[in-house]
């Protein structure tokens, strides 16, 4: 996957950067070959092997290595649109306190009922320019002063270390900016099962971050004191309806919007299953 990775960066982009740093994590998968005869074309490429444990861990490799002032992110299923570099350059000078910037991820499967439901649930999507909490680390960039500012990603998430970094640059005092126009091409999950299992991860990290900061935004009550906090927990256990319903009117055709109604639904379920799971979980559990 990584080949169509950097083609998009080395060959398709209208501004080139000046490095780009890979990180390979090995495993069953190795991309050495790949990895070699681009680095070979191309002298940006610099190339890391290191152990596969998690993408915080392999993210602070890359970042440790990057030199630049400005350190776009993304990952081997992405394929940054040609304009990808330019504009969070051009962005990063516009909007000097937004010490990190991201943008909209669009699925690049097809157009099947799949590929639409997972387009609209796996990662945030606005329609105009704004601060936000987080945006995807498939689709991201830092100032190079945010990261000395803030440090190393938290290795110990298995998931949701992207949220966990851009909360603390908020706490830090720097914006989080989503720009729509910022697009990267991502092939999302191919399988139902594989789908479901993403949420369920995401349910389980949600719980962690959240737990880690008690001051940051949470969709579920921490405690049940007050009636505010038992209407706030009833609200997100029924919230599942009202976000399928949403969605689904982004799915094309009557028929198939029917369909994805219950299917979201579902999902959103998982979702809630993967935080109690990981709610009643050991510490340090990552099964």
């Amino acid at each position: 996957m990584i080949h169509d990775t950097l083609n998009a960066l080395l060959e398709l982009q209208e501004e080139k950067a000046t490095e780009i740093v890979v990180v390979n994590g090995g495993g069953e998968n190795d991309c050495s070959e790949t990895l070699d005869l681009w680095s070979t074309k191309h002298k940006s490429v610099k190339v890391i092997k290191t152990a596969n444990i998690n993408l915080a861990y392999s993210r602070n490799i890359g970042l440790r290595n990057c030199t630049g002032d400005l350190i776009l992110m993304t990952d081997d299923d992405a394929r940054p649109f040609p304009d990808w570099v330019s504009k969070m350059k051009s962005n990063h000078e516009k909007y000097p306190k937004a010490g990190v910037i991201g943008g909209e991820v669009i699925d690049a499967s097809g157009d099947t009922l799949l590929a639409q439901i997972a387009d609209i649930t796996v990662f945030p999507r606005y329609k105009n320019l704004q601060r936000t909490r987080s945006v995807p680390g498939v689709n991201c960039s830092y100032k190079k002063e945010v990261i000395e500012q803030i440090g190393e990603q938290d290795i110990t998430l298995f998931r949701g270390e992207d949220v966990d970094y851009n909360w603390r640059a908020i706490q830090a005092g720097w914006d989080v900016l989503y720009v729509p126009e910022i697009k990267v091409h991502h092939v999302h999950r191919s399988t139902w099962k594989g789908l479901f299992r993403q949420h369920h991860m995401y349910g389980r990290a949600y719980f962690l971050v959240r737990k880690k900061w008690a001051e940051m935004y949470c969709a579920y009550p921490h405690q049940l004191k007050s009636f505010r906090q038992w209407m706030k927990g009833c609200y997100f256990l029924v919230s599942p309806f009202r976000n399928a319903f949403e969605k689904s009117g982004e799915v094309n055709g009557f028929f198939s919007k029917i369909v994805a109604f219950p299917i979201i639904t579902a999902i959103s379920y998982y979702w809630i299953f993967g935080l109690f799971i990981q709610m009643l979980a050991k510490p340090n559990d990552k099964k």
